[in-house]
């Protein structure tokens, strides 16, 4: 994929601000504070530039406070199920007890994941009419007598 990223610099610090976080909690479970800060950063950053963040990082962040959420150690996950084939993943945040549920569903494709949703994929729509057109038999004015722009370039 040699796709270029407009916001590729910025990409890159909300990994590392990601990355940090789960380094700060992996080598100390009670510095929650400190994770929590990267997360909110990472969080703002990408809301000041408006970027969009794969989902299996949105899932491992808390909406309301910006917890890093790991099974755990700053998170409990629970199985539920609605009815006999319909089950959730329900992940509560141990800092503030808000709660995400996850459909549980191998055949459940996310929209980032379809063919559809890669811009590579889509088809670049016709400009339409509202672009002219010049007509084949008129040419550009072309004078005899070169510009001061191309004498000065051929001395």
């Amino acid at each position: 994929m040699a796709l270029q990223l407009k916001d590729k610099d910025a990409y890159q610090r909300l990994n590392y601000l990601y990355q940090a976080a789960h380094c700060v909690l992996s080598q100390n479970p009670e510095n929650v504070e400190l994770a929590r800060f990267y997360c909110f950063t990472q969080r703002t950053i990408a809301r000041r530039l408006v970027l969009r963040q794969d989902p299996s990082v949105k899932r491992t962040l808390c909406k309301k406070c910006c917890s890093l959420l790991i099974p755990g150690v700053t998170a409990s996950t629970r199985q539920r199920r609605k009815n006999s084939r319909t089950r959730f993943t329900v992940v509560q945040c141990l800092s503030c007890g808000q709660s995400k549920t996850f459909l549980n569903d191998p055949d459940h494709c996310l929209w980032v994941d379809q063919p559809e949703a890669q811009l590579e994929q889509q088809k670049q729509p016709d400009p339409g009419p509202s672009v002219k057109k010049q007509p084949k038999d008129t040419k550009p004015d072309v004078s005899s007598k070169p510009s001061a722009a191309q004498s000065t370039a051929s001395t």
